[in-house]
């Protein structure tokens, strides 16, 4: 890939906004980032607040085909599982790779750089492999290359449809029989993808949930990741139902029993954390074990409102997902961390627009196991997002305060250029490969749901 070069009217440094930024890449990473350079002959020219690629921290690319289906009613996290089985049940690795390619591209109209694909839909129907054990798995890496963003493919353990109770029906497709079952079908896609050199896809590992993996399964599952050094993901303490069946079962809560089997750690991230104690939140910050925080569907599913703050206090790290894609936009969730703060405490101010920024930025990215990414600095991934500061969300925005105006009231709208690795994927807000997202989408769901 040649020297490229970009020059930014404004961007965000981390612990700046910066003017007239000369930006330059060889190949696929940053080489030089210069401010208050004018603009030299043959620069691509970013007009607004250039930023460093998004990551999206926690995806299930599948559940996009709910929007809009899920929301009428009353119900409950457990009665929208209900339908979120419904789709799970008719999925392929053809429509599979259809709705996640579109998904994706979605996601790079929004800025996003990078997913984590928390990924439990491994084999076909009644958990009867395919002939490719790993055919979704690589169905969902594929989709990501062609949409133009790379990929941490967190590949979930799922092994009890509850705490001692056996997978059913949909479930029935998320297992593999063990833990042991299941490090060997990773470790396969995870060697295949080292060596077919795909550059823009790294394998991690998850456990989907204390209620879905046994106690006694995992220390396999924790060994993997850490054997590999590769991110661990885990969704924790989303329902107080899930402590509770804990606490009976096993005696202890869901993040001491995560602890216990070697699970919690810098390299461990904390999906929801929305029901913790005070001694969960200590152990989590102890460990230095992350959180990521998807603050749209965490609402949209009635969960509640995590301790984020507290969190951190205590010493994790956040990151930031669109989890199952209510809507994708990071600026959203970003603000909504805070806003969601406001409603608990009555106070505002509990999270700078840097700290949001970041956490959607470097520290999502080294959630998902790229710590080289998510920075405007030298040997960063060269990754960039502009977000024009003339719409009618942003217009008026003072260069001063720009990155306060893009946090608390951009959109994914407002999104207008974004490169991933290098490489253009988005110029004036439409994706250069993808030619028609809206219609992709509306026909891979249509695909799926025309008989639900």
């Amino acid at each position: 890939m040649a020297t490229a070069r970009w020059h930014a009217e404004l961007a965000w440094l981390g612990g700046e906004i910066a003017a007239d930024v000369l930006i330059e890449a060889d190949g696929d990473h940053l080489t030089a980032v210069t401010p208050g350079t004018p603009a030299p002959p043959g620069a691509v020219r970013l007009p607004g607040l250039t930023l460093p690629g998004l990551a999206d921290a926690h995806s299930h690319a599948f559940h996009r085909a709910l929007r809009g289906r899920a929301h009428s009613g009353e119900g409950s996290f457990w009665t929208w599982r209900e339908q979120m089985y419904g789709i799970a049940e008719r999925l392929d690795p053809d429509s599979y790779y259809a709705l996640a390619r579109a998904v994706y591209a979605e996601m790079a109209l929004a800025g996003v750089s990078c997913v984590g694909e928390f990924h439990y839909l491994h084999h076909g129907a009644g958990g009867v492999p395919y002939d490719e054990p790993n055919a979704m798995g690589a169905a969902l890496i594929a989709a990501a290359a062609d949409a133009g963003i790379r990929i941490t493919l967190l590949d979930a353990c799922y092994l009890a449809g509850g705490i001692g109770e056996p997978l059913r029906g949909a479930q029935l497709r998320f297992g593999d029989g063990s833990a042991e079952n299941w490090a060997a079908r990773v470790t396969a896609l995870h060697d295949a993808t080292g060596r077919s050199g795909l550059a823009h896809a790294r394998v991690g590992a998850a456990v989907h949930s204390v209620r879905a993996v046994p106690r006694e399964e995992i220390p396999v599952v924790a060994a993997w990741a850490a054997g590999r050094r590769a991110p661990l993901h885990v969704h924790l303490s989303e329902q107080p139902a899930e402590n509770e069946q804990c606490l009976r079962a096993y005696g202890v809560s869901p993040a001491r029993l995560l602890d216990e089997g070697g699970a919690l750690g810098p390299r461990t991230v904390a999906v929801h954390a929305t029901h913790l104690g005070d001694e969960d939140i200590r152990l989590l910050g102890t460990t230095r074990t992350g959180v990521c925080m998807c603050p749209t569907t965490e609402r949209d599913l009635a969960d509640g409102i995590g301790p984020a703050r507290d969190l951190v206090r205590a010493g994790a790290v956040l990151s930031l997902g669109s989890d199952q894609h209510a809507v994708i936009d990071l600026f959203e969730e970003a603000r909504a961390v805070e806003l969601d703060e406001r409603l608990r405490t009555r106070r505002r101010g509990h999270w700078t627009a840097g700290e949001l920024l970041a956490a959607a930025t470097a520290d999502g990215h080294s959630a998902l196991g790229w710590p080289e990414a998510g920075r405007l600095e030298p040997g960063s991934h060269a990754d960039l997002v502009t977000v024009s500061l003339d719409s009618v969300r942003l217009a008026g925005t003072e260069p001063a305060f720009a990155a306060e105006s893009v946090v608390f009231a951009a959109t994914a709208a407002d999104v207008r250029h974004v490169v991933v690795s290098g490489r253009e994927i988005v110029r004036d807000g439409r994706h250069l490969s993808v030619d028609d997202v809206p219609g992709e989408l509306r026909n891979a769901i249509e695909t799926i749901t025309k008989s639900t």
